[in-house]
């Protein structure tokens, strides 16, 4: 098993043959996809292809939790095309099972430590939909802030798309200011508001994923 990163609870690895059947029972829950696709069906064939054609790539890593070796879902931490290489996207999509539990913002926070510090990111996105709270929430607590709303054209667009999708994002020098804050060095920066969680609005809990558009 190749482990890309591991929290106190997670291992993130390289996907296996064996995931395929994993990812079509998460991609085929209605209530993980809502957001998503609309909740519709995944054929086995697609999913498939996906597995294929993505998800055996670098930048998507199967989440398992190290206790008891169950899959819980998965990450993604990749360059977006027509961005900068040092610009990485930051994705994620769990298993209704596991929401709840906090696994979204340690895997993110995994993630986004080992960015900055081992692979030259300087710079970390996500992007979800305006009405997606529980997305809105992963990120603030691993560290993103509120960038824009999008205002986005669709084919067949979902419910609540009409209020936009929203771009959080951090920076390897904010992130570096906030871990020297954390071990009680002084501040140099004269404003917290692009490190502390912004507060979302009550609301419908959704589902806490990110939009991610390669695997949408």
């Amino acid at each position: 098993m190749q482990v890309f990163v591991e929290t106190e609870r997670l291992a993130l690895r390289r996907f296996m043959e064996a995931d395929v059947d994993h990812l079509f029972a998460l991609h085929n829950d209605p209530d993980v996809m809502r957001s998503l696709n609309g909740g519709r069906p995944t054929p086995h064939e697609e999913t498939e292809r996906e597995y294929q054609e993505r998800f055996r790539v670098d930048g998507y890593w199967a989440a398992v939790e190290k206790a008891t070796g169950a899959f819980l879902g998965w990450f993604a931490f990749h360059p977006t095309q027509g961005r900068d290489l040092d610009e990485v996207e930051l994705g994620y999509r769990l298993m209704r099972s596991a929401w709840g539990k906090g696994y979204a913002t340690e895997g993110s926070r995994a993630l986004i430590r080992k960015g900055f510090t081992e692979l030259g990111v300087r710079r970390v996105w996500a992007q979800t939909m305006a009405v997606n709270l529980a997305s809105r929430r992963v990120m603030e607590k691993a560290g993103l802030a509120y960038v824009r709303t999008l205002r986005l054209e669709w084919e067949a667009p979902l419910p609540g798309a009409g209020h936009g999708e929203v771009e959080y994002a951090l920076t390897k020098a904010d992130w570096e200011w906030r871990q020297a804050a954390v071990r009680g060095r002084p501040r140099t920066s004269t404003s917290d508001s692009a490190l502390e969680p912004t507060a979302t609005g009550a609301g419908e809990a959704t589902s806490p994923n990110t939009t991610n558009r390669a695997a949408r």
